[in-house]
């Protein structure tokens, strides 16, 4: 699939072209993602973002840290956090910005070292696609956690947007077709997942993690932090 987020966060940084990176899903007419909102401050983060990293801790993996802007205001934290972004482009920027500790690779591919923390903004569980894939995450995560360890993701129910239609009936309701346009080019369609906390609740218990909701706002988007249930 074609890398059309990174060429907009690479032409950002490095050109002066201000193209229009967009979304489409199935609900309706496509949503332009401002590429500069991956270029935000700590001050210019919402609260559930400033929450999330206030509450990283130790040897911190940033999971689909696209421009870096989490992983730089953990980095002025003093703490040990790397970068792992799919994006060939995303990562040269992130080099350019100032991050210290990037890997470039698919995150379900990925054999390092093991974290306190592994932190995922911006819907970035969304990586999981389906509800089996947030099972195959978490069993990936475990994987890469220290004893005591935490998973911190924001996530939300979109049951909102079947107001106007019937809810699928094959499979959840939050797994939603996806896709970018940037430049005049669009990506192939693929699958985000997006979470509502009971089923995400139900799913990490089957899976031994004990989860805690630590922030909701008025949007039915929550911030949750996961640990290994002893």
């Amino acid at each position: 699939m074609q890398d059309l987020p990174g060429k907009a966060i690479y032409d950002f940084h490095f050109t002066t072209a201000r193209k229009k990176l967009f979304v489409h899903d199935q609900f309706g007419p496509k949503v332009e993602m401002p590429v500069s909102y991956y270029f935000r401050s700590l001050k210019k983060m919402p609260e559930l973002e400033q929450k999330a990293i206030t509450r990283c801790r130790g040897k911190v993996l940033d999971i689909g840290a696209a421009a870096g802007s989490h992983t730089l205001e953990i980095q002025k934290k003093g703490l040990d956090v790397s970068a792992i972004e799919i994006s060939p482009s995303a990562c040269e920027v992130m080099k350019a910005r100032g991050v210290q500790h990037i890997f470039c690779e698919d995150f379900f591919e990925f054999d390092g070292p093991k974290f306190d923390t592994l932190l995922l903004l911006m819907n970035g569980i969304g990586i999981s696609s389906t509800l089996d894939g947030f099972r195959k995450f978490l069993k990936k995560a475990e994987t890469l956690l220290n004893e005591g360890g935490q998973i911190i993701f924001d996530s939300c129910d979109i049951s909102y947007m079947y107001e106007d239609t019937e809810m699928p009936a094959h499979h959840y309701y939050g797994e939603a077709k996806c896709r970018y346009e940037y430049s005049g080019q669009l990506t192939d369609w693929f699958e985000w997942l997006y979470l509502d906390k009971i089923t995400m609740q139900k799913i990490a218990a089957e899976l031994d993690f004990h989860s805690e909701i630590i922030f909701e706002d008025e949007h039915s988007q929550y911030l949750a932090v996961l640990t290994k249930s002893t």
